[in-house]
């Protein structure tokens, strides 16, 4: 597998018309709704909302012992900007001592996404889910573990089965073969909690992808990752074991593909060994991948990358922190019943 992204193209290679219908004001909104905001804010400052981290077992940190490094605002765009906006391009470019990073719009992760969103839409929803039943999800997974001296671990795959309420008011059950697994009761939903994954609390979520994109970003996590990393990282844990209705998994595929910095690569493995295509985005040293079906476009699961040598934990490029793939989801009576 190559370590080079595919796909990236610079604003002379973008015509409109290649575009997915709808995708321009939608990058048009984007690209304005930041420049309203910088409008409003006062240099150095950022605006916070109560995020909550996602729910699956992932490592957050710098790797090395340094302290998160701040934040860098992006300064205010022009009509060149707006332009090539216009022709599916956006480029953000925060800078600091005279250094800049580019964030483009990647026009190959756009389509991919607009296909995976149409799949999704296409796939009819379970036919009168009832409040008392449970989302089942059947899935194998490894997670490396750290521990003290620079010294990590990681297992082979093993199975994982998840039943949640479809209504989220009752505890659900865990059952997990790893290292740290055994079988374990689930809390039920947290009351007002945005980020709630029972199936009725996805019913709630946004259908419209600029709706679903704010939203992205107002409730992932606030970490050391960038704004626009964390929204990417929060689309895997709501498709990952979950039971998505297809009119908001569409709109959260489509809100994906408008984040800057996310990028394709081909002939990447889910945690089973099954080979796909996978929309990523790379943030301090590490690369998240959402791997889809080439032909389906059906999710098969994710991966995260070390992309630069950790010193701090021993860990070298190319190393893995993390891998799951989803196998079966189904819709039974009972914890413990299996489709």
């Amino acid at each position: 597998m190559s370590d080079h992204p595919a796909g990236r193209a610079n604003a002379s290679e973008l015509p409109e018309r290649d575009l997915p219908p709808g995708r321009h004001a939608l990058l048009r909104e984007q690209l304005m709704t930041e420049l309203r905001r910088q409008e409003h804010e006062e240099p150095g400052e950022r605006k916070h909302t109560g995020r909550r981290t996602p729910g699956w077992v992932r490592r957050r940190g710098t790797g090395d012992g340094r302290s998160p490094r701040p934040r860098l605002l992006r300064p205010a765009l022009g009509v060149a900007a707006v332009a090539a906006a216009t022709a599916a391009v956006l480029t953000l470019t925060p800078a600091l001592g005279g250094v800049q990073e580019s964030q483009m719009i990647d026009q190959r992760a756009v389509a991919l996404l607009e296909d995976v969103a149409l799949a999704a839409e296409s796939r009819k929803a379970p036919a009168e889910i009832r409040d008392d039943q449970y989302v089942y999800v059947l899935s194998k997974g490894a997670y490396r573990t750290y521990f003290q001296e620079g010294k990590t671990r990681i297992d082979p795959p093993q199975k994982r089965e998840l039943w949640t309420a479809v209504d989220g008011s009752r505890e659900g059950l865990l059952v997990d073969e790893g290292h740290f697994g055994g079988r374990t009761a689930t809390e039920p939903d947290t009351p007002g909690l945005p980020t709630n994954t029972s199936y009725r609390s996805l019913q709630r979520l946004p259908t419209d992808p600029q709706e679903m994109r704010d939203w992205l970003y107002e409730h992932a996590s606030d970490n050391e990752f960038d704004d626009d990393h964390n929204a990417f990282v929060l689309v895997g844990d709501m498709v990952r074991e979950t039971l998505l209705p297809p009119g908001v998994a569409a709109a959260l595929f489509r809100a994906a593909g408008t984040i800057p910095g996310v990028e394709v690569r081909d002939h990447v493995r889910d945690a089973a060994g099954r080979e796909g295509i996978a929309v990523t985005r790379e943030s301090r040293g590490e690369r998240t991948e959402i791997v889809f079906d080439r032909t389906t476009k059906e999710y098969l699961g994710e991966r995260t990358v070390r992309t630069e040598k950790d010193e701090h934990n021993g860990l070298s490029r190319g190393d893995l922190i993390g891998q799951s793939a989803v196998l079966e989801r189904a819709v039974v009576d009972r914890t413990g019943e299996r489709p």
